[in-house]
């Protein structure tokens, strides 16, 4: 069974920066992918940023170049670097996990950007 730790939630203004974790841990096939949600009050959870098995990634559309995903294949961690923060980036962030069998959620953070 996957597990999936975050960490690095807070307060931060707004123009202040962010740094998520995640960790898993458990039994771990081959990942499909790897990667972050957020789910605002009232709204549907989207996506902010993946990172494919083969290193590839993909962001949502209202990133704009101001996070940037990482991961470090040793530790079966990955990271989520956001700068430029908006008071609509606040949001609960959520960890997740696809592989051949698996699709595991974190329990989320919460990330609040003050104006």
């Amino acid at each position: 069974q996957v597990q999936l730790v975050e960490s690095g939630g807070g307060l931060v203004q707004a123009g202040g920066s962010l740094t998520l974790s995640c960790a898993a841990t458990g039994r771990i096939f081959s990942i499909n992918a790897m990667g972050w949600y957020r789910q605002a009050p009232g709204k549907q959870r989207e996506l902010v940023a993946t990172m494919s098995g083969g290193g590839s990634r993909n962001y949502g559309d209202f990133v704009k170049g101001r996070f940037t995903i990482s991961r470090d294949n040793a530790k079966n961690t990955v990271y989520l670097q956001m700068n430029s923060l908006k008071p609509e980036d606040t949001a609960v962030y959520y960890c997740n996990l696809r592989d051949f069998v698996n699709n595991a959620w974190g329990q989320g953070t919460q990330v609040t950007v003050s104006s």
